[in-house]
């Protein structure tokens, strides 16, 4: 730098603040009109008198529209705006493991301010094609039905789809449960549903203590419409703060259909053009600029990773609505949760007719590879079987009673309780007992006491075994035959 620029860049008065001055023309609900303003650009942030934020939307003629992002404030015309003249950015940390924030990542838990010395830009670009390596871990949900039949790989995308009251928070829920000693961070993101539902999340993940691994960003129906708009995209920003320090991390959002009614209601009140279902052109952009920010980074990046669990909330099962048919075309496999599988009790309530991931089995364990190929199409098979012979109660051959028993053995072990996360050796053992026909002569109750006890009878018995399948991720032959020893170890204890 020269001389003469640096006398340019020398205020000649010290203390002065210069700042570009604007005033408010209309206000509309949380839209702000300012007049004043010639430099702005989309994305900067400017301040209101009082010390407010508003996020810049949109542009008319000599006209700048803001998005307020704080709770309701008092603005008439007239009154000041000041251009900060820098995009929307944020603090984020280590400090902000374990906390609830807003959208503007301040802390709504009671605990006091939060300590940070590096900000981020909300809105960033996401990570190139050259970034990125191919999948090569896998994310344990600890839901038997995903991690056998729809394994999930880091830095994948998972749509966790359906009608509401189906257990898809559930699920994800225990995904978050199970990353305990994943070395695995957690963000769950909370969209415009009702605060107490929130609540009752944090009261789970405090009681399981698992909120020392987890940040929770708080966009409820409480919070204004701008920190409603702004919820993901803070979420997805904090976790890049680990992804790109070598971290791994799992983002729910809970729900991206209330996310897209708060960007309507937006669009509406900006007068952009109403499309489909009066959603503006740029809907796809939004949730796609955000879903593309997952990723599984090469080795020169430290090799983190992103995975994200987007909620969408369908209406009776409809999955050609425009905002589900949107997300599942930018995601890598969707989880659909059937209303009807869940009213008759069958939970998780995932339909794996509708259901798949592109991605995950290439980077699920060998040994649940190989023992699992054939559960799904067993499963769909019996449910095929059990609609043709459900008014038939007599004449069925013996290979139609052996699949029909198959098939009810396999809807039990598909079957588990909520916030219960089962290890992914654990898992490999019931493949490992249902393959070799050890549960064909169990009643239902031994089935469940063998699901809830066997892991901890062989981790007891032989702990050597298990580490050597945690290690190898694969089951060998002597493995194979260890654990069916200890099977039938167990077995006759409990069977009379």
């Amino acid at each position: 730098m020269g001389k003469d620029q640096e006398k340019i860049n020398t205020p000649l008065i010290t203390g002065m603040d210069v700042r570009e001055v604007g005033r408010v023309y209309s206000v509309r609900e949380f839209l702000i009109t300012v007049t004043g303003l010639p430099s702005c650009i989309n994305g900067q942030i400017v301040e209101f008198e009082g010390g407010h934020l508003g996020l810049v939307m949109g542009f008319k003629k000599d006209l700048v529209q803001v998005l307020v992002l704080g709770l309701r404030i008092n603005l008439r015309a007239g009154d000041e705006v000041y251009n900060r003249g820098e995009l929307l950015n944020l603090p984020v940390g280590e400090g902000f493991l374990g906390r609830v924030v807003d959208g503007l990542c301040e802390p709504v838990d009671g605990l006091g301010p939060i300590e940070s010395s590096e900000r981020s830009f909300v809105f960033s670009d996401a990570p190139g094609v050259m970034d990125r390596v191919p999948v090569n871990g896998t994310t344990a949900t600890g839901t038997f039905a995903l991690d056998v039949v729809l394994p999930i790989a880091k830095g994948q995308r998972q749509l966790l789809i359906g009608d509401r009251l189906t257990g898809k928070t559930t699920v994800a829920l225990d995904a978050i449960l199970n990353q305990k000693d994943n070395d695995t961070i957690c963000i769950y993101c909370s969209i415009g549903k009702p605060y107490a539902s929130l609540t009752t999340v944090i009261d789970l993940l405090r009681e399981k203590e698992a909120l020392p691994y987890t940040i929770v960003v708080d966009s409820t129906s409480s919070m204004s419409v701008g920190q409603q708009y702004l919820g993901p995209y803070t979420a997805c920003m904090l976790g890049e703060y680990f992804m790109y320090r070598g971290g791994h991390v799992l983002v729910v959002l809970d729900d991206l259909t209330k996310h897209a009614w708060t960007y309507r209601q937006i669009s509406l009140l900006l007068e952009r053009a109403p499309g489909r279902e009066a959603y503006p052109g740029d809907i796809f952009y939004i949730h796609s600029q955000l879903m593309e920010r997952a990723a599984n980074l090469k080795p020169e990046l430290k090799g983190g990773s992103m995975t994200f669990f987007p909620i969408i909330e369908t209406l009776q099962g409809d999955l050609t609505s425009f905002i589900p048919n949107n997300i599942v075309s930018m995601t890598d496999g969707q989880i659909f949760f059937d209303s009807a599988l869940f009213y008759k009790g069958i939970k998780p309530a995932v339909d794996f007719g509708l259901s798949v991931s592109r991605i995950g089995n290439k980077a699920q364990w060998k040994g649940m590879r190989k023992h699992s190929k054939d559960v799904r199409l067993q499963y769909l098979q019996y449910q095929e079987l059990l609609q043709m012979t459900r008014l038939r109660t007599s004449g069925l051959s013996e290979d139609a009673k052996a699949r029909l028993r198959k098939g009810e053995i396999i809807t039990q072990l598909l079957g588990q309780d909520k916030y219960k996360p089962v290890s992914l050796v654990a898992e490999i053992m019931y493949l490992i007992a249902l393959n070799h026909g050890m549960f064909d002569a169990l009643t239902s109750a031994s089935i469940k006491r063998f699901k809830e006890e066997i892991f901890q009878f062989v981790n007891d018995k032989n702990p050597k075994l298990i580490e050597d399948i945690v290690s190898t991720h694969d089951v060998t032959d002597e493995n194979e035959e260890q654990l069916g020893e200890a099977f039938l170890e167990f077995l006759e204890q409990i069977v009379e």
